[in-house]
């Protein structure tokens, strides 16, 4: 599903964001990426959605080489994945209803197949009582399972999330990864950044960890709590 091949990401000579970074993820995975600020999470995820170009190496997804997509490709890659910020970057200006039909409009489905997918998809979050609200109308998980509700929206190959939960209280943080766990559950695989050993711990997946830009282990969820 996803493999990547000796990547290496450097913005300056001196200085890599990552570094001889390999490992595989199998479709149907739940994967968390941790390590602290700094060590290269956000950036192996840019990587994977083509929101920057790897320095060296190669990222295969569902056995496209992605690491050299022409750029007039990658709005078609992105169909196929979904990607929630610790920050939700929904459009202020729109409602929740027209933020998550957002990625459906893009790609020029009919009106009504749009609504119905929307409105199920705002269900499985239990969002769609608050399909005409903007999101500053809405509190911080709130916004966030709309966020997930845009993502999950395109049926996406692979679910990509950096730091879902950083600006969450522990009990909406959970929530916020048990939705992740559903998808995961009906076959999506689930790429998950985060620094909080209390939701690996609640919800337990593969661990890669990275540190100053290496993967430096590699656990299955038995191996989690003697890391």
């Amino acid at each position: 599903m996803v493999r990547l091949f000796g990547v290496s990401k450097a913005y300056r000579k001196e200085a890599s964001a990552l570094h001889n970074v390999t490992f595989r993820i199998s479709k149907g995975e739940f994967v968390y990426i941790n390590g602290p600020s700094g060590a290269g999470k956000s950036t192996l995820l840019k990587l994977l959605y083509c929101g920057e170009r790897p320095s060296r190496g190669q990222i295969l997804l569902d056995g496209q080489n992605v690491s050299r997509l022409p750029q007039r490709k990658i709005p078609y890659l992105r169909r196929r994945i979904g990607v929630v910020f610790q920050d939700y970057k929904l459009l202020e200006n729109r409602t929740v209803f027209e933020n998550v039909a957002f990625p459906l409009e893009v790609q020029g489905l009919k009106r009504y197949a749009v609504s119905r997918k929307v409105y199920d998809t705002l269900e499985l979050v239990g969002m769609e009582h608050k399909l005409k609200s903007r999101p500053l109308e809405l509190s911080g998980g709130e916004q966030q399972r709309v966020a997930i509700a845009r993502a999950l929206i395109v049926d996406p190959l692979l679910l990509i999330a950096d730091e879902p939960t950083g600006n969450l209280d522990a009990n909406m943080s959970r929530e916020i990864v048990e939705l992740f766990s559903a998808a995961n559950i009906k076959g999506t695989t689930v790429l998950l950044a985060t620094h909080d050993r209390d939701i690996m711990n609640h919800m337990p997946g593969r661990v890669l960890s990275l540190k100053e830009g290496e993967l430096v282990n590699d656990s299955q969820p038995l191996e989690i709590n003697s890391l």
